[in-house]
């Protein structure tokens, strides 16, 4: 299961992880956003040795979303040292999502 970002995390989680970060911003009211997440989950253990997947409230964790200019959820984005490297917005096929991470890995 992704852990959750928290801004006091961030640092730690994203800036100085040793291998790319995707993050999901999220709320639990958000059904496309829950339709999501199962496959978020699979993305992250299947591809666990090249990436680490964490997840953000975006109702407990306002501050991150707005820092990122989260407009629209569900929002993933990938980060590379510290940077971010690509966004990508609302729900898809697995296929489709992996292609999308990979391609920026």
């Amino acid at each position: 299961m992704a852990k959750e970002l928290t801004v006091a995390s961030f640092q730690a989680d994203v800036v100085e992880a040793d291998k790319p970060v995707l993050v999901d911003f999220w709320a639990s009211w958000c059904g496309p956003c829950r339709a999501l997440s199962p496959i978020v989950e699979e993305i992250g253990e299947e591809m666990a040795d090249r990436l680490t997947v964490f997840k953000c409230n975006v109702d407990d964790e306002g501050e991150l979303a707005q820092k990122f200019g989260i407009m629209s959820i569900p929002t993933l984005i990938l980060f590379k040292n510290g940077e971010v490297v690509h966004k990508i917005i609302g729900n898809m096929p697995k296929a489709a999502l992996v292609d999308q991470v990979v391609a920026h890995l």
